[in-house]
């Protein structure tokens, strides 16, 4: 029996504040997301490259971000799995929450699913607080709703403070 296979819009949020070898974290965010592009997981699109400051010591090197679109036929679980094991390959060490890092990679939405596992949470439960996963978003998808909320992502932007929103700067274009 022939099963169709479902691709869903999967926006991922990669950061990263330290280098991995000879990689910058802006090299690196670009090189997983290449390794990321296979038959399952298709890279459409990404954002620009997005600065922020480290959060919740300031004094840490400042982040690199982007958002990119795949377009994905994996179960939520089998997704989350690849990108921790991308963030392993990239050298990132399980530590306190919130360290400095040489790769993080975050599913921010999946199609319209929700869930709420110990292991999934779709949509990203922070997201919406995040001027360095919001702007990154907008880039490349203007009209993305929450799939939670409802909420279009120029009023999730709105509800940022001014502080974070002017602390979130573009640096370049991937």
């Amino acid at each position: 029996m022939n099963q169709k296979i479902q691709f869903r819009k999967a926006y991922i949020s990669f950061g990263a504040n330290l280098p991995f070898g000879n990689s910058s974290p802006a090299q690196t965010i670009l090189q997983a997301m290449q390794l990321l592009d296979h038959h399952e997981l298709q890279f459409v699109k990404s954002s620009s490259l997005w600065s922020s400051p480290a959060w919740p010591d300031p004094a840490d090197p400042e982040y690199v971000n982007a958002m990119a679109l795949f377009m994905c036929c994996l179960t939520p679980l089998k997704l989350m799995n690849r990108l921790g094991r991308m963030e392993r390959q990239f050298g990132r060490v399980a530590s306190r929450r919130n360290a400095p890092r040489t790769l993080d990679i975050d599913l921010i939405s999946y199609g319209q699913l929700r869930a709420a596992t110990k292991r999934v949470q779709i949509p990203h439960p922070r997201a919406q607080e995040r001027a360095f996963v919001l702007l990154p978003l907008r880039e490349i998808a203007p009209l993305w709703r929450c799939p939670k909320t409802g909420q279009p992502i120029d009023q999730l932007i709105d509800n940022l403070p001014l502080s974070d929103l002017q602390a979130t700067k573009l640096c370049k274009s991937l």
